[in-house]
């Protein structure tokens, strides 16, 4: 497996539950497939309260964590409105915050990026999520839990999420190397879900999310995914331009690029295609 401060194994958790600064958050949504071909955002908590690790509570990205105000799903709030939601949810200073989430850990990295936005670093993904704690046998609960509020102070790091003005920018620039989460046939435009038009940011490469971890949902070993972005062209000294549906599977790249193979120039597309695939004048490929 791969290690990292950032990446937490489910023998590690389980040492660790019941210290008084642990905050264990279950960050579960599920994408299903809507009647217009598109996806149908559904909150985990229902999942949540049927049995979630002992003394975890529940983070709603779309309910909680998310801009109200913005026509696109998921949309990352300001930094100040996201450091007090984080605040009231019990992320604070001298707390050490654990995540995980279910069937996938894509929203489980995207509340990772989110607090790493604010200057949040105390922060590490459970390998494996909730998945891999099931098939071990390791104990569940069914009591909600609520952290108390927390003091938490901003301490921005507004560069690691981007819009598309810079991902347009960044097209033809060698320097910069834009890459989709998505799968390949989204990629190409061949199949899968759509956002809008098909296809591909023009000059995009892709390693996409769901080829990162294995059927247990713990990720794939360190030289695998090193592997995996060399092959694309994702060296260290380059930045990197991380998009995906809706700024979430985008996330897990983002992690793995920054927590395990040490690159320093990343940032998420918060939007991504939801933005772009709908706006006739952002160019795109196919094929």
């Amino acid at each position: 497996m791969a290690h990292s401060a950032n990446l937490i194994t489910t023998d590690d958790l389980t040492r660790q539950l019941g210290a008084p600064a642990l905050r264990v958050f279950d960050c579960t949504t599920y994408l299903k497939p809507g009647p217009d071909g598109r996806y149908v955002a559904e909150s985990g908590r229902a999942n949540y309260d049927t049995g979630h690790i002992p003394g975890a509570a529940y983070l709603d990205l779309q309910a909680d964590l998310s801009d109200k105000t913005s026509a696109l799903r998921f949309t990352l709030p300001s930094l100040e409105d996201l450091t007090r939601a984080f605040a009231a949810k019990g992320v604070g200073h001298g707390t050490f915050v654990v995540l995980y989430s279910h069937a996938s850990p894509v929203w489980a990295t995207r509340i990772w990026w989110m607090l790493r936005a604010i200057g949040f670093d105390e922060v590490a993904i459970l390998d494996g999520g909730l998945d891999k704690w099931k098939a071990e046998g390791r104990p569940l609960s069914t009591e909600p839990v609520i952290y108390p509020l927390a003091t938490l102070s901003l301490r921005a790091r507004p560069e690691i999420f981007v819009g598309k003005g810079v991902i347009k920018g960044a097209i033809g620039d060698p320097s910069t190397l834009t890459l989709n989460a998505l799968s390949h046939d989204q990629h190409t435009g061949a199949g899968g879900v759509v956002y809008g038009r098909a296809g591909r940011i023009a000059g995009s490469s892709y390693v996409p999310a769901a080829s990162l971890f294995g059927p247990d949902k713990a990720l794939k070993p360190i030289a695998e995914l090193r592997a995996a972005f060399e092959a694309v062209g994702a060296a260290p000294d380059k930045r990197v331009l991380v998009y995906c549906g809706g700024g979430i599977a985008a996330t897990l790249d983002a992690f793995v690029l920054t927590a395990l193979l040490g690159h320093r120039n990343v940032s998420v597309y918060d939007n991504s295609m939801q933005e772009w695939a709908n706006d006739p004048s952002l160019p795109m490929e196919a094929g």
